[in-house]
């Protein structure tokens, strides 16, 4: 991975994360890692029925990417982050699970040469 790529990388996950605490979810963790892998964003998520916990996987693109940032995020991937939601829960969360449950939501960032990131939350994206 080049610098250039991981600084994009970066940038959308910062971008991410205000977008959800705008959006009223709290964060919880970012780019927690294990053995398994990696997850880029872990935020609850206020909901009526009680709080969801949302595994949110960031995919950042420039504006003149070929492929959806969307499209990055595949069958295996999810299930990846699926198992991932599972071990954070049993190492870092206290308590019962979240009664509104656990998804996976992919946000997707894309970068313009001028302006904000256009940023799109697909929640329960996958799984």
């Amino acid at each position: 991975m080049t610098a250039r790529t991981q600084a994009l990388g970066r940038y959308g996950e910062q971008a991410a994360a205000r977008h959800l605490e705008a959006a009223g979810l709290r964060v919880l963790a970012r780019n927690w890692r294990c053995r398994a892998g990696e997850l880029d964003i872990v935020a609850l998520d206020p909901q009526p029925g009680g709080p969801a916990l949302a595994v949110c996987e960031v995919k950042t693109r420039s504006e003149h990417g070929a492929q959806s940032p969307a499209e990055a995020v595949g069958e295996v991937k999810a299930e990846r982050l699926l198992a991932l939601a599972e071990r954070w829960l049993a190492e870092c969360w206290s308590g019962p699970p979240p009664p509104g449950g656990v998804r996976v939501d992919v946000i997707c960032v894309v970068h313009g040469r001028r302006g904000p990131a256009r940023i799109t939350h697909l929640r329960g994206a996958v799984g």
